[in-house]
């Protein structure tokens, strides 16, 4: 709920565009760069909330995140006005301090929902339940549309709108201070049979993926990039969030100025573009676990999987500017946004099959902020682009960078942090360590 929240907040700006355009005189690069300000926080939001979360806990560092994102949410309001008075009369810098400063509070979100999962989910329902979670995503988003032009049509201001987005969010963060517990023996709604599954349900490696030393230092951050995995892991994920952010941020403008849609009108047809997404969201997950089930190989089940999603994705996101009518544009939006959204979970779930136990937050941070140098080039590239060049580039740029996670996901073998040989592990310790379960997953 709290990450669901945390995306209709990110993405009411985008519905409150012509507003704050009207308002500010600003033009399509600079709504563009805009749009882009948020990225720049929330990238190094994390990266600094995933070592934050290994230190302090994900209950922590989501309550305090929460408040921030809730304050400055509401700060939205009065950012141009803040530019002019103590910015050298400029609205453009009072929204880039402002939405900074929002990106950064929005950073550990999802690296937060990582680091619950290893420690709730039993390892054979990782990418099940990241699924579970992760369908904020595109359900946040879709949500965005209604919620946002309700407000803005019932008080007929944006910056009230903005202000009453935050008081929400806050009032729900109190909420979940009240209700998450860190760790499952932390909670009495927990009872021994679901600790018991939760704690000792076998963990699910790679047929290849070594074993654990047990005298072996816990690796540094730097480690990340000697890892193959996590750094084309990571790009992948890249690939599947500026589609994410392309969407979020620039169909209401693009439907509004090329089918002239009413903001109104809005409401309902910005939300179609997320309708697939919410239920592949969901199915991805599942449908990844149940490969792996059948298959016994995580590449298949997760690097495979997501390679095939952003490979049809982007063939998708090629044929836009072929559509000639509204509708569609819509089902090849809609079908290419499901696609992307399919293996979402993947990209979360290959940290936690491959990184340090105790270097989970941050890897997933590290992760998370290569990925979200996306929520900065999705918006200012695509406001360069229909400046220069028209709306269908934007979608060749989209089509282009899945196909480029495509090639990176090929490349992943979840479950192998770094190549090593096992030559001081005895043939005996192994198979000692390995159950005769009739298949190599466990």
């Amino acid at each position: 709920m709290i990450a669901t929240v945390n995306y209709v907040d990110r993405g009411a700006l985008s519905f409150a565009s012509e507003h704050i355009i009207g308002a500010f005189g600003f033009d399509s690069a600079q709504w563009g760069e805009i749009l882009g300000f948020f990225g720049y926080g929330y990238m190094f939001g994390a990266l600094i909330g995933g070592v934050l979360l290994d230190r302090w806990g994900a209950r922590k560092v989501w309550i305090v995140a929460g408040v921030a994102w809730s304050i400055f949410e509401g700060g939205t309001a009065i950012a141009g006005e803040l530019g002019l008075t103590l910015f050298g009369g400029s609205a453009l810098a009072g929204f880039a301090v402002m939405r900074s400063i929002f990106g950064f509070s929005e950073g550990p979100a999802f690296s937060s929902i990582n680091k619950t999962i290893v420690r709730w989910a039993a390892p054979s329902e990782r990418a099940m339940l990241s699924s579970f979670a992760l369908a904020s995503t595109p359900f946040g988003a879709m949500l965005a549309a209604p919620i946002t032009v309700g407000l803005l049509t019932a008080t007929g201001n944006w910056r009230m709108t903005f202000a009453i987005l935050g008081a929400g969010s806050l009032l729900l963060i109190a909420v979940f201070a009240w209700v998450f517990t860190d760790s499952p023996e932390e909670s009495h709604r927990v009872n021994a049979a679901e600790l018991q599954k939760i704690r000792h349900d076998g963990p699910t490696v790679s047929p290849t993926a070594p074993l654990p030393d047990s005298n072996e230092e816990i690796p540094g951050w730097l480690s990340f990039f000697s890892s193959r995995t996590l750094v084309c892991n990571a790009i992948g994920y890249f690939a599947f969030l500026y589609v994410t952010f392309l969407l979020l941020t620039w169909t209401p403008k693009y439907l509004q100025n090329q089918f002239h849609y009413s903001l109104s009108s809005l409401s309902y047809v910005g939300v179609i573009p997320w309708l697939g997404s919410c239920l592949a969201v969901l199915i991805g997950g599942r449908l990844s676990d149940l490969i792996l089930t059948k298959t016994g190989d995580l590449r298949i089940a997760r690097s495979q999987f997501a390679a095939a999603c952003l490979l049809l994705a982007g063939v998708c996101f090629l044929l836009i500017p072929k559509a000639g009518s509204a509708a569609g544009v819509l089902a090849l939006m809609t079908i290419a946004n499901a696609l992307n959204t399919l293996p979402n979970a993947v990209y979360w779930v290959v940290v936690l099959d491959t990184a340090p136990r105790a270097r989970i937050g941050t890897f997933s941070g590290m992760t998370h902020f290569i990925a979200n140098i996306s929520s900065v080039a999705a918006p200012t590239l695509t406001g360069y682009l229909v400046k220069v060049n028209g709306y269908n580039a934007m979608f060749f740029a989209a089509g282009l960078v899945s196909l480029v996670g495509m090639i990176a996901m090929l490349a992943v073998v979840p479950g192998v942090f770094v190549k090593r040989k096992p030559a001081h592990v005895p043939p005996d310790a192994l198979r000692a360590e390995i159950p005769d379960n009739g298949k190599r997953t466990s």
